[in-house]
């Protein structure tokens, strides 16, 4: 674990390779929106204490001196052995959140972006492999659905997100 302390007040990151690991720590996450036909591609991971699901877009854990925008490509890389294109930072959130029973505080870059591989398109099941070689499964799921509640997407913040752009999108015609 690494530790950085600035003068002017208590900052932490921490060097983990856990997705969710309850700590007093802020961490700071790239995340990526790839959309396809009213789809969202996303990750699959359950929470032991809610006994249920969530749906995250494929991301991760931004390194020291490392910039959002190469941590998502880092990410993409590693997870999905893929590269991105087209990539546009859309939205910086705070998110707190409980996830199996432990508190977790992050800063969400949040980027909309391309696959340079168009196989990636296709609407069936990839697995995904994190750094400590958990797998986990990654697929599209509807954006509607989310919307409707029938999927926990994650950072909830998304859905406002989504909604909005639904409102823009009907403004616009």
């Amino acid at each position: 674990m690494v530790h950085i302390v600035s003068r002017m007040a208590h900052f932490y990151i921490e060097d983990t390779d856990k997705m969710f690991k309850g700590t007093d720590l802020l961490k700071v996450k790239a995340l990526c929106l790839f959309e396809n036909d009213g789809n969202i591609f996303v990750f699959e991971a359950y929470d032991s204490v809610k006994k249920d699901y969530f749906y995250r877009p494929i991301g991760g854990t931004t390194e020291l001196q490392e910039y959002t925008i190469d941590t998502l490509k880092r990410e993409i890389k590693e997870e999905l052995n893929t590269e991105i294109k087209n990539i546009e930072l859309k939205k910086v959130v705070e998110n707190i959140f409980v996830c199996d029973g432990l508190p977790g505080h992050e800063i969400d870059f949040i980027y909309q972006a391309n696959f340079c591989d168009t196989s990636f398109y296709e609407h069936k099941e990839y697995e995904l492999i994190e750094s400590d070689n958990e797998r986990l499964k990654a697929f599209w799921i509807s954006i509607e659905e989310c919307i409707e509640g029938k999927y926990r997407l994650v950072p909830e913040v998304l859905i406002d997100y989504y909604k909005e752009k639904i409102v823009q999108k009907m403004h616009s015609k």
